[in-house]
């Protein structure tokens, strides 16, 4: 569905975006994290044609961005961060500016007006003008004219900034049910978002794109951490990998700061499940003290400063050979 290839763009010296390579498929909710500044913006006014890259290319539906901006641009929908509102209007009178401005045929307007609000659960405010909407409804609109043309491709640009816990809960369920419809791109720099609506997920770090997958990818560990008491020695720890064969690399990880006389080790494994029943029934038959034992997965957020942490390391190395 969209397809970008050596996707850069500088301002002078600045590189907002290097080098960026991404396949969308069609149907993909795809999440783009990162900082503030890390480059989301930039990237999705490339892909919507409204910057022209530096360098790259970027096909949607088979159509390029540069070649064919118009045909691109009717086939995405797209609600920037601040949503292109004019708080004087009338919300069905700016649907309706908003369908003359996409050249929706007069005989269907109405009728795909009728399907966006009722997408966007706004029939109740057609009348009202938007500059009285809380925040919530302000954005439920954004997304309104954004979906109204039925695109393939939708872009969100930090659709639940500013909103409170309910508002954000309802959007999310908003953009999962319009992504039955539509290819959806979401822009944040909340991990929460990502968590909740995305199967994929983009991380851009200084303009570079340092990890694209799936989001289950993130969320998957193979580790185990045992606690088990001190009176258990090193070298009875480390017989754990002759008994259970999935088990590799075992180390401390430190005090158990709930349990005084306990140690915590880390242990990695291979296999499709965690061996925690072989691991539980070994210290049951070694009479080994057991704490807890946990094969709980990472969140996201550890994942994303992880990648903070290694891209900053390389980063700093990088300077190092250059000085050198």
């Amino acid at each position: 569905m969209i397809d970008a290839k050596n996707l850069s763009k500088r301002y002078d010296a600045v590189e907002a975006v290097k080098n960026v390579n991404v396949d969308i498929k069609k149907g993909e909710i795809v999440g783009l994290l990162g900082q503030n500044g890390a480059g989301k913006t930039t990237m999705m006014k490339m892909i919507t044609g409204y910057l022209e890259p530096t360098e790259g290319t970027v096909l949607l539906g088979g159509k390029d961005v540069l070649e064919d901006r118009i045909g691109v641009q009717r086939q995405i929908g797209y609600m920037p961060e601040n949503a292109p509102l004019y708080p004087e209007m009338l919300v069905q009178e700016y649907l309706q500016m908003v369908a003359d401005l996409r050249d929706i045929p007069k005989e269907k307007q109405r009728s795909m007006i009728i399907e966006a609000v009722k997408a966007t659960g706004i029939e109740k405010f057609l009348t009202r003008p938007i500059g009285t909407l809380s925040k919530g409804y302000r954005q439920r609109v954004g997304i309104c004219q954004a979906i109204l043309h039925q695109p393939d491709v939708l872009i969100l640009d930090e659709p639940t900034n500013g909103l409170d816990p309910v508002q954000i809960i309802e959007i999310r369920g908003l953009i999962k049910n319009l992504a039955q419809k539509s290819t959806v791109i979401v822009s944040t720099h909340i991990l929460q978002e990502i968590e909740a609506v995305c199967d994929r997920v983009l991380i851009l770090i200084d303009g570079q794109l340092v990890k694209d997958a799936p989001l289950k990818e993130f969320l998957t560990s193979n580790r185990i951490k045992i606690s088990l008491a001190d009176s258990v020695s090193n070298s009875d720890v480390e017989m754990v990998k002759n008994e259970i064969k999935s088990i590799g690399k075992i180390s401390k990880a430190g005090a158990d700061p709930q349990r005084n006389g306990f140690t915590i080790w880390d242990l990695e494994w291979n296999g499709s499940l965690p061996p925690i029943p072989e691991l539980l029934n070994l210290a049951a038959s070694q009479k080994w003290p057991v704490g807890f034992v946990t094969a709980n997965p990472p969140t996201l957020e550890q994942a994303f400063n992880a990648l903070m942490i290694e891209h900053a390391k390389k980063k700093a190395e990088a300077k190092k050979e250059d000085a050198a």
